[in-house]
């Protein structure tokens, strides 16, 4: 019988049987059989963690202006500020040296000084807060305001001063006096109507830095500081008492002529 290729080849070829292959699923099998009691011990943890994160975000809302880059002020923003505070001073001074005179002249009447110690006080803490604000960036529009109030207080006196003339105690004229008052407003007005002042005021505030109490921080320093102005003070009351004249104890002697 004759002997075909066909029933030869698997006589003479062994026959090549593909090996069982390892399936992925049965080997991930038993690894995430093994995870999901970790998963599961994991769950209370994270839902532990979550108020905690939920309370530390607004923190870190609240922090991130605090970590903002300082910006510099302008000089004109310097400028107005230096003006608002000598002007608060020399007002300042000129009310505790006129108050003196009103209280020694025994002529003016006690409303009368009322009114002018709270106009002269309102004077001050206007000036000194409308270039407060300015520097600290909160606006400009107080310290314009006070500018123009200014300005017209100087022009009402200067037409007053044309108007009724006066025993000028100075050598300047009155136009030159006028002058020289209002290049305090005009000044403040130039000086908040820059560009650099305007957006100084647009940026908004300056981020406000929280430091530390320096008492917490060094509180040795603080006691020492506290001890020696007692001591101080302890000393002068000890080495230099205040002695009483005899002239509070003489009896004024009237003569009367007979």
């Amino acid at each position: 019988m004759a002997t075909t290729v066909l029933d030869a080849r698997g006589t003479l070829v062994p026959q090549l049987r593909p090996l069982p292959s390892a399936r992925p699923t049965d080997v991930a099998a038993p690894t995430q059989a093994a995870i999901a009691p970790t998963q599961a011990a994991i769950a209370p943890t994270q839902a532990a963690i979550a108020p905690t994160q939920a309370a530390i975000a607004p923190t870190q809302a609240a922090t991130a202006p605090t970590q903002a880059v300082a910006r510099r002020v302008p000089v004109a923003v310097v400028g107005v500020g230096a003006i608002g505070v000598l002007e608060a001073l020399a007002l300042l001074a000129l009310s505790l040296t006129g108050l003196d005179e009103l209280l020694t002249g025994g002529r003016t009447a006690g409303w009368l000084v009322a009114v002018v110690l709270v106009l002269l006080a309102g004077w001050i803490v206007l000036c000194a807060g409308s270039a407060a604000a300015m520097v600290d960036g909160a606006g400009r529009s107080l310290l314009v305001g006070v500018a123009y109030a200014e300005t017209a207080l100087v022009v009402g006196l200067l037409l007053v001063a044309v108007a009724f003339p006066f025993d000028n105690p100075t050598s300047l004229p009155v136009p030159a006096l006028a002058l020289l008052a209002l290049a305090v407003p005009v000044g403040k007005l130039l000086l908040a109507g820059a560009p650099s002042a305007r957006h100084w005021i647009a940026q908004g505030p300056r981020p406000r830095v929280r430091r530390p109490d320096p008492v917490r921080i060094h509180p040795g320093l603080a006691t020492a500081t506290l001890t020696a102005i007692g001591l101080t003070l302890f000393a002068v009351a000890l080495l230099a008492p205040v002695t009483t004249g005899d002239t509070a104890d003489q009896v004024p002697v009237v003569h009367s002529q007979e």
